[in-house]
């Protein structure tokens, strides 16, 4: 039998519908609205109960909010990524207010942070449009979810001169080792933990997340993105956070349940959604 057929479903983990995910970009291609809903279901019987969306930018709100508001279990993040600034009007972030102040149902600026992997956006610019939406997550009220791609110490720099409080502040999509995981610690932020945790290379993220605190502890599937093992090589979907977790509880050396529970508590936490009913 073909390793495909040999992968186990994310429902057969059993896992209580208490999970929550932090981080997807379900207006992404390749879903349509007919997989979109195959998705969800698939991440409701895997134990999922609230689903993250962030959108890229104005246009990408205006286009997708309205469809995807169909489904209550999603909310919405709206930022400027920093891959996207190097074309936009800086005056583009102050128009995101009023998006914010229209709908209570985003809850957080970005994705918004560095990246210098690619070297196409000017770190400068970047640097603008980042302060920018971090001076409007402060005149919001609102947490703020950072993208960081090899610019962990400018990126640290200037959340610690635009001083939002630790609690308002979740690093997306850690990778790092545990020399990044103590800074966060000291900060207080919340760190959420992809895919890459199951890949069996990836010693040094496990043993960030060993010395990660769990009361800032929260899963992310970046999907399409980061898929995780067994699922790795094909896109990623939010169900598959339950093997994210399973990867976590191995480090942690607690149950599955546990860290399904955990963070789904944290995460209704940061991004301000209520308790369970």
């Amino acid at each position: 039998m073909s390793k495909k057929y040999d992968r186990p479903l994310p429902e057969s983990l059993g896992l209580p519908k208490v999970g929550v995910e932090t981080h997807a970009h379900l207006d992404y291609k390749p879903l349509t609205s007919e997989t979109l809903s195959e998705a969800l279901e698939r991440a409701g019987r895997a134990g999922i109960d609230r689903i993250a969306n962030v959108f890229l930018g104005a246009e990408a709100y205006r286009a997708n909010a309205e469809g995807l508001r169909a489904y209550p279990q999603i909310f919405f993040l709206l930022g400027i990524h920093p891959d996207d600034c190097r074309e936009r009007d800086i005056r583009c972030v102050a128009d995101m207010a009023a998006l914010f102040r229209a709908d209570p149902n985003l809850k957080a600026v970005g994705e918004s942070g560095l990246d210098f992997y690619w070297k196409e956006v000017p770190p400068e610019r970047q640097e603008l449009f980042f302060r920018e939406q971090l001076a409007l997550a402060r005149e919001l009220d609102m947490p703020v979810a950072i993208h960081s791609r090899d610019a962990a110490a400018e990126t640290l720099r200037i959340l610690d001169e635009a001083k939002l409080p630790g609690e308002m502040v979740l690093w997306h999509c850690f990778g790092a080792g545990p020399d990044l995981a103590v800074e966060l610690i000291h900060r207080g932020f919340t760190v959420a933990i992809p895919g890459p945790v199951t890949y069996r290379k990836n010693e040094e993220l496990r043993r960030a997340v060993a010395i990660l605190e769990m009361d800032r502890l929260v899963l992310e599937s970046d999907a399409p993105f980061l898929t995780p093992e067994p699922y790795r090589g094909i896109p990623n979907e939010p169900a598959y956070n339950v093997f994210t977790a399973q990867a976590v509880a191995q480090v942690k050396g607690l149950s599955t349940q546990e860290i399904w529970r955990v963070t789904g508590e944290n995460a209704r936490r940061f991004y301000r959604l209520g308790s369970l009913a």
